[in-house]
């Protein structure tokens, strides 16, 4: 029993006395935070047969502005949805009003309107299979390419 004691012993100095020898790096060396500059995809809601942003997409509009704000946005595609609500050419017009309403409210950001894809889809798809009106289509859907600047 006291030969156990005594190997567990030496074993706890030994041991101890190797951590005190083991020094840590500093975490930048091996940890790198990830880049805001990256692709991003983001929607924007709208009310029923509305174009105006809501404060709530405003404000989505504006986080996602700032995030990128030290990028090089490469290309931006927005691309309006309506629901099956109405005729197929207000559901375009309407989507059409979307996306410009998205692509404006990002220029006032800041951002190059040259890289601006609109695209406005109406109400293409806007019904599932089985006949059921899909209400998450009062929306936009923007995607962004970015990468750092150089």
């Amino acid at each position: 029993m006291k030969r156990w004691i005594g190997v567990a012993a030496l074993v706890g100095v030994v041991g101890v006395s190797g951590c005190e020898a083991t020094r840590f790096m500093d975490r930048s060396a091996v940890v790198t935070e990830p880049s805001p500059c990256t692709a991003k995809r983001f929607e924007v809601y709208f009310a029923d047969s509305e174009a105006r942003l809501t404060e709530p997409a405003r404000q989505a509009i504006g986080l996602t502005a700032a995030q990128l704000q030290g990028c090089d946005i490469r290309k931006v595609q927005v691309m309006g949805l309506s629901d099956a609500r109405g005729g197929a050419t207000a559901n375009q017009s309407l989507s059409e009003r979307r996306a410009l309403a998205v692509a404006e409210a990002l220029t006032a950001a800041g951002w190059p309107a040259p890289v601006f894809d609109l695209d406005a889809v109406g109400d293409e798809g806007a019904v599932d299979s089985s006949g059921v009106r899909e209400p998450m289509r009062r929306r936009t859907e923007v995607l962004i390419d970015a990468v750092p600047r150089r």
